[in-house]
């Protein structure tokens, strides 16, 4: 393939915005101390990260897209630098045909088409499934996705991490508003599963369970009459068998959000 990884996952991510019937782009900064190595000599060591985040979402004639873009910066001995990136595309069954296909929760159904790529390990994978829009109360969105997780990693003989078999996944993102008084929250995040599948080296590569739950509070609106701006919260990551290993992660990450 001539196209990196990285063009790729803009160009998926990025065509349907011309043209958008809404859009939100933020720029995230997260501290924590999380456990960057769990297949290393010693996988339980915590390393203090920052993460710089900038993610997007919006809105077009034939549905929505969604993508985000990590750099990580770590200091385990030796400083790191890395980045990760994902996008999501999906055509919306509804839109594209005009009619309403809601049933029970069920609001909309879309064709989805994604991409997972990152720096160092080269990683890439191919999302290719359904997404369901689904009507939850109190929800400003509540979305399931359901996908294969087809590999097309580099490799180690090209530097990177090993090939892996094909898997699937299941993913719910979420947001959930309240205000306390005169105060706004927001709950939000998402929650994977992928299926477990077998490296290059026949290796199993254990099925995984991932969560990252926010909790965010307006900060702009107090400080400087200006909703939606601005954020403050935590971040709380649950991480079964992280990257397939058998270490699992619990940590809480401070929180900056700025929305434009």
């Amino acid at each position: 393939m001539k196209k990196t990884a990285l063009a790729l996952l803009v160009a998926v991510a990025a065509a349907p915005a011309f043209g958008a019937d809404w859009s939100t782009t933020e720029l995230h900064y997260q501290l924590g101390s999380l456990k960057q190595n769990p297949f290393g000599s010693d996988p339980e060591q915590k390393s203090t990260t920052n993460i710089y985040t900038l993610q997007h979402a919006s809105g077009w004639k034939y549905g929505d897209n969604f993508f985000f873009i990590d750099y990580s910066d770590w200091d385990d001995g030796q400083r790191q630098r890395d980045w990760y990136g994902e996008a999501y595309f999906n055509f919306s069954l509804g839109k594209i045909s005009g009619a309403d296909l809601s049933l029970g929760p069920i609001k909309d159904v879309g064709l989805v088409l994604g991409v997972n790529a990152g720096g160092d390990s080269k990683i890439r994978k191919y999302l290719p499934g359904i997404q369901l829009a689904l009507d939850v109360p109190g929800a400003a969105f509540f979305n399931t996705l359901i996908t294969a997780y087809i590999d097309d990693n580099l490799g180690v003989a090209n530097g990177g991490a090993p090939k892996e078999g094909d898997s699937w996944m299941l993913d719910t993102a979420w947001a959930f508003p309240f205000a306390l008084g005169n105060h706004d929250f927001s709950l939000e995040g998402h929650a994977e599963y992928i299926g477990s599948r077998t490296n290059e080296f026949g290796d199993k590569v254990k099925a995984h369970i991932l969560a990252q739950p926010q909790l965010r509070y307006d900060l702009g609106k107090t400080l400087f009459n200006d909703p939606q701006r601005l954020f403050v919260g935590i971040e709380y990551q649950y991480w079964h068998n992280k990257f397939g290993s058998d270490i699992s992660e619990s940590a809480v990450q401070g929180l900056a959000v700025w929305r434009f």
